[in-house]
Order: structure tokens, then C-alpha cells, then sequence
């Protein structure tokens, strides 16, 4: 079982993804994306793979969950600074986590 200071630690934040485009050189078909995580935090990158269920058009200006406080992770040419989340359908594609209503970007997931 996980602790509560474990769990805490986990720093996943509410973001807007802003941008979105096709990520050529990923070994599989992927997004680049940058996220606007709020004043506090700013832009971040992220690549990701959503291509199945989603297009770069109807990914910007959508709000996600992501977890900000992972080390980069370089992919190719690309960092990764943040983990969008999101659950799998019954094929194994990624479907994004997002909330239910608008809220602040930055806003932190408890």
C-alpha cells in the first residue's frame, strides 16, 4: 500500500495544451505538445503518444492532467518535461484524463 506522503509527492497538475504537432522522428506515431501549467510553472513539453484518438487541431486548448515533477526524458531530438496522463481503451490506446470542468492551469491534483 502507498502512504499518504508517498502519494503526495506526486505533483499532478491541471495544464491547457497550447500547442500540438506531429513528432516525425518518434520511433511510434506521437504528438509534441507544450502545455501552459499556469504562472507558477509555465510551458512544458511533452511528447505523446495520442494520434489514435486525437489530432494536433482537436488537442489544443484542451485541459489534461499531467505529472510535473518527473526528470525530463529525452526522446530523439525532443525533451520531455512532463507525463500527460491518460487510461487505455479496450484496443490499448491512449485516452487523455481531464477534468470535468474548466479550472486554473497549475491548479494541483489532491
Amino acid at each position: 500500500m502507498l502512504t499518504w506522503d508517498e502519494f503526495a509527492r506526486v505533483d499532478i497538475r491541471v495544464g491547457t495544451i497550447v500547442e500540438a504537432r506531429e513528432f516525425a522522428r518518434a520511433h511510434r506515431p506521437a504528438y509534441q505538445l507544450v502545455l501552459d501549467f499556469g504562472p507558477e510553472i509555465g510551458l512544458k513539453k511533452s511528447s505523446a503518444q495520442l494520434t489514435r484518438h486525437y489530432s494536433p487541431a482537436t488537442l489544443a486548448g484542451r485541459q489534461v492532467l499531467a505529472v510535473v515533477n518527473f526528470p525530463p526524458k529525452q526522446i530523439g531530438p525532443f525533451r520531455s518535461e512532463v507525463l500527460v496522463l491518460a487510461a487505455p481503451d479496450a484496443a490499448g490506446h491512449p485516452v487523455l484524463l481531464a477534468v470535468a470542468g474548466p479550472v486554473p492551469n497549475g491548479s494541483r491534483v489532491h
